[in-house]
């Protein structure tokens, strides 16, 4: 099994401005880390997200970048494989995570879960690597990915989807 890591780094990363230019040239406006991702993104199988807690929630440049590019390449995700991690001080790693989680389950991704929600706790590296259980857990969860991956890859495609239908609640 291979993998990358992409660094979203200290740079500024632009918010989604809704203009939907990217569901007509299928790029968004902002030429930069979200473009170079959303053009390679066929080549992966999945992605595992992980983010810092502020706040009680992900790491803001993070929800930017995965609100530009969720929406950009719409309809590229079913059936790739997501997972969410969190590393937390000490409060707000559940909600952090299912923010995270709501990207992939809107897409139609199946999301590879663990023997316990996918968080660490510690402020430092050092203090994560004492957190036994959250060590363990993200152990099981590599090792769920990796049955998942091989699983859908001697099963086929995913199943055919219907068409999205869009509603409002305001009529």
């Amino acid at each position: 099994m291979e993998s990358e890591i992409l660094w979203l780094g200290k740079k500024p990363m632009q918010d989604c401005i809704a203009c939907y230019k990217c569901q007509e040239t299928g790029k968004c406006v902002f030429n930069d880390l979200v473009n170079e991702t959303t053009a390679r993104w066929d080549e992966f199988d999945g992605m595992v997200v992980g983010s810092p807690v502020y706040y009680g929630g992900p790491n803001g440049r993070l929800t930017s970048f995965l609100d530009r590019f969720m929406f950009s390449a719409s309809g590229r995700f079913a059936g790739k494989i997501a997972a969410a991690v969190v590393s937390c001080r000490r409060g707000g790693a559940s909600a952090a995570f299912t923010r995270l989680n709501m990207y992939f389950q809107m897409t139609n991704m199946v999301v590879a879960t663990s023997q316990y929600w996918n968080q660490v706790h510690g402020f430092t590296p050092e203090d994560v690597a004492k957190d036994a259980e959250g060590l363990q857990t993200m152990r099981t969860l590599a090792q769920n990915i990796a049955w998942l991956l091989n699983g859908i890859k001697a099963g086929g495609a995913p199943p055919e989807y219907e068409k999205i239908t869009h509603t409002h609640f305001i009529r």
